[in-house]
């Protein structure tokens, strides 16, 4: 017996008729455009940003970079065609894009899910051991991180969806409906391996993370009662910027990214249990909930990160076009 679960994990139609063409029918395409034109450029920005400024080549930020790349690809190859399904109430587009559009979405979910929790790791790792962190964890570290965790989500929800037998159903309502079922079991590996798994880890890491946090501090304020030195200012100042970075990314990953994840990885719907109707309904606003994440994600840099103030300005006002911009210091007082 199959279920079909609530993550990006069904493409489910409600093969109830077209919405008449009426003024919510324009003011839901004009939202819906709205939230992918604030998706793609604002991912844009995060991504040339660190691309194109070389002090931003680091570890944690070529992370940022893959978490912009997905939630970029989300907003381009995701959001049209799922926001199509919410407002047309059907499957628009053709059979065999309804597959591919299905592991490419729930592809790049798992990507996302797993560059967040490999931040915590970072963000750990520099905290509590950071002579080991600048020793062992290199750009070239990171990128073979980033790049496995690109090909094994791919691969993984590839396998996913074949191993299902997944076809595409026909039927006399609408010409294509588009669902991708999942056994109970597969499920159940399913939302341990892409949300339990990585969310405690997260969960548990940040709660670490916040207490050594609190250590240093306490530390810096013992420390800075004895010495007046600038070396000692110097250290003060780079501690609380690895504070302020936890902080930042503490926000992003408890206070958004986790609530915009948790509702479609915790509610599991039988739609043979439940009306159609309800089915459809809890489906489009849990998927509308975490696609929400991949536009808030830059909406957060902008207000928590100086660095990324300074890049959109020196980006819109076309100096990174400059010879020599990409040396320019942008975690400094000025550009």
């Amino acid at each position: 017996r199959n279920i079909t679960t609530n993550m990006l994990k069904s493409y489910n139609a409600s093969c109830s008729g077209e919405m008449q063409k009426t003024p919510l029918y324009v003011f839901l395409y004009v939202c819906a455009a709205g939230v992918v034109l604030l998706t793609v450029c604002g991912n844009m920005l995060v991504i040339i940003s660190i691309s194109h400024f070389k002090e931003l080549h680091t570890p944690t930020n070529f992370f940022v970079f893959s978490l912009a790349l997905a939630d970029l690809l989300i907003g381009v190859m995701v959001m049209p065609f799922a926001f199509s399904v919410f407002i047309e109430t059907n499957w628009v587009f053709s059979k065999a894009f309804c597959l591919s559009s299905s592991v490419t979405a729930f592809s790049l979910t798992c990507v996302s899910i797993y560059n967040v929790a490999f931040i915590a790791v970072d963000r750990f790792l520099v905290l509590s051991d950071p002579f080991f962190y600048s020793s062992k964890i290199t750009v070239n570290l990171t990128l073979c991180v980033i790049f496995s965790i690109w090909f094994f989500s791919f691969i993984y929800n590839a396998f996913l969806v074949l191993f299902n037998k997944n076809d595409i159903k026909e039927n006399l309502h609408c010409p294509v409906k588009c669902s991708v079922e999942i056994n109970y079991s597969s499920a159940f590996v399913d939302l341990i391996l892409v949300f339990i798994f990585p969310c405690c880890t997260m969960i548990f890491l940040y709660i670490r993370i916040f207490a050594l946090v609190n250590v240093h501090a306490n530390a810096i304020r013992s420390t800075a009662k004895k010495e007046y030195l600038m070396d000692s200012r110097k250290r003060k100042l780079s501690m609380a910027s690895e504070r302020k970075a936890a902080k930042t990314l503490g926000i992003l990953v408890v206070a958004v990214f986790l609530l915009c994840l948790m509702p479609s990885f915790t509610v599991f719907v039988d739609p043979d249990v439940v009306s159609l109707t309800f089915y459809v309904e809890m489906q489009n606003i849990t998927y509308a909930v975490l696609f929400l994440n991949s536009s808030i994600n830059p909406i957060i840099y902008a207000l928590f990160y100086p660095w990324f103030q300074k890049c959109v300005k020196l980006i819109v006002t076309f100096k990174v076009c400059y010879q020599g911009s990409s040396l320019l210091n942008v975690l400094g007082e000025s550009p």
